[in-house]
């Protein structure tokens, strides 16, 4: 069964690293990037932080909902990933750079 292009409904961001990954791209700016950039690895701190925090409360028992922790903990996890990914592509697109030839 084929399912056309036009019925499929678009998926919102869900959070913050989403969306900055989404606007990156229609920048010019390399100010503009680099404060993407920034905010997105602001984001990962915040989300890290958060998961320690829930991760401490697990351990203590003072966290009713282990699920909390959980979640909190892979946000984290998947968010380093991105950012690390980007920073490799980063990396690799620079290095590109250097290899040409004037």
């Amino acid at each position: 069964m084929v399912v056309p292009l036009s019925a499929v409904t678009p998926v919102a961001p869900t959070s913050y690293l989403d969306t900055t990954m989404q606007t990156a791209g229609v920048s010019t700016s390399g100010s503009d990037f680099g404060a993407t950039l920034a905010g997105a690895v602001d984001n990962l701190q915040q989300l890290q932080s958060t998961s320690n925090d829930l991760a401490v409360k697990a351990v203590t028992g003072d966290l009713n909902d282990i699920h909390q922790a959980t979640i909190a903990a892979t946000r984290a996890q998947v968010t380093m990933e991105v950012v690390a990914a980007v920073r490799n592509k980063g990396i690799e697109a620079f290095n590109d750079i250097m290899r040409m030839q004037a």
